[in-house]
Formats: C-alpha cells, structure tokens, sequence
C-alpha cells in the first residue's frame, strides 16, 4: 500500500464532487425505486452522454455551454419521451427504458467508431474521471444541485410527474460529466436499498452509505492505484450492505 498517494489536492475536489453527487441522488433513488423504474437513471445518463458525445465530435471544448447545452437538451428530450410513455403504456414503462438505454448506448458506439480515441472517451463516461475533477468544475455543479435540491425538499411530495423527470434530467446530466454512468447509477441505487425499509432518518442513513463510500473508494483507489470510480462503485455497495444489515438487524423503522 502507498499511503503518500493519499495527496488531498487530488482527493479533495473528487471527494467534494462525490458528496454533491451523493446530496441529490440519495433522495432522487428513494423516489426512483418507490416508482419501480430502476434503470431510468441509467438510460438518462446514457442520453445525455449520447448528447455529450455528439458535442464533442464538433470538437467543441469540453465542459463548455455548448457542451451543457447538447447534453442537457438530450437529457430533458429523453425524460419527456418517457413521461409520455408512462403516461400511455405505464406496463411496460421498465422495458421501454431499457430499450431507450440500449438505443443511447448502440447511438453513442456509432458517433465514436471513426473516432481514434473513441475507446478512452466511451471508458470515461462509464467509469469516469472522478480524480481530476476541478474545483472550477466542482461550482457550477454546486450552484445547480442548491437549486434542485430546494426545489425537490419545497416540491416533491406534490410535483407532478414530469416535474420529477426534468429534474431528473438535469441531475443526471451534471453528475455523469463529473463522476460517470457506473457511479451515478451506484449513487442512486445502492443506498435507496440499504435504506428502503427505513422512514425515521433514512435520508440521514443514505448519506451516511454515500459519503463512506465514496471516503472509503477514493483512499483505498490511492493507495492500491486502482482505477478510482471503479473502487468508488465496490465501496458503496459494500457500505450499503453492511449498513443496511446494521439498521435491518437493530430493526430501525
């Protein structure tokens, strides 16, 4: 084990970043697995990296506004379609976003086939680059997740559902360009099911799984120089599960 990789001018925005990440998608995956549409996270990810991929092959600067602008216009198209087809074919809601995902990803293979660097940049917005965040990115971020977090605490209990997607949306699309697919999906889902059972400080015990893991994923990717957002994943679920069986086995309600 190198301990002297362990630099907080590296681990310190990533960690920043992964908390933020963590503030929003705690609450957005106890929504998302009460609605029963787990895989929506990812197929909104992947649109906006669809988006995000065909802005880059403009060959515009990455994390500029056009950038945003594709990705985010991607994103919101993405959840209006599937509001739509909630609001029509509601039974078969789950298979419809595994279709939308899987057309997202084939969509983002073809941008990238002619692209010599097309393999790291599909690596990227899977697993991410969690470690060279910046704070200059880290801000922007913070302000837009203020926002949708006073409004999902002020809303959510009467947002409608459209309401919910366009938030989503928006999340979404800021959380994979700083952390990944992999990780926003283990963000959203891994502590909502530690804590599905949970009603008394719940929310509480979500951030607790959230920011463990990923305290726990980026000291121990540092000092094993294991690739950071892949270690980030195995820890959430590993918080997740000891955490879960912690409140299970006390029978916290």
């Amino acid at each position: 084990m190198n301990w002297s990789a362990l630099d907080f001018t590296i681990i310190g925005p990533a960690m920043l970043a992964g908390l933020l990440v963590t503030a929003t998608h705690v609450p957005l995956g106890q929504r998302v697995l009460e609605r029963g549409i787990i895989f929506l996270d990812l197929a909104v990810a992947q649109i906006a990296g669809l988006g995000i991929i065909a802005a880059y092959s403009f060959e515009w600067e990455p994390g500029g506004w056009q950038v945003q602008l594709i990705a985010m216009t991607a994103a919101v198209l993405g959840v209006l379609v599937l509001n739509i087809t909630e609001k029509y074919w509601s039974e078969i809601q789950e298979a419809l976003i595994g279709a939308l995902f899987v057309l997202a990803s084939s969509g983002s293979i073809l941008l990238l086939a002619t692209n010599p660097h097309g393999g790291e940049q599909l690596k990227e917005l899977l697993v991410g680059q969690i470690l060279w965040v910046s704070y200059e990115q880290i801000f922007p971020v913070l302000i837009l997740y203020a926002v949708i977090l006073g409004l999902w605490y002020s809303y959510s209990n009467r947002a409608s559902s459209i309401h919910f997607y366009l938030l989503f949306a928006l999340t979404i699309t800021a959380s994979v360009q700083l952390v990944g697919v992999y990780l926003v999906f283990a963000s959203l889902i891994f502590p909502a099911l530690a804590i599905r059972k949970i009603k008394k400080y719940g929310i509480g015990y979500g951030y607790l799984i959230g920011g463990l893991g990923y305290l726990t994923g980026l000291v121990f990717a540092a000092i094993l120089d294991m690739p950071a957002g892949a270690m980030i994943v195995y820890s959430l679920a590993i918080m997740a599960l000891i955490i879960g069986w912690i409140l299970t086995t006390r029978s916290i309600k």
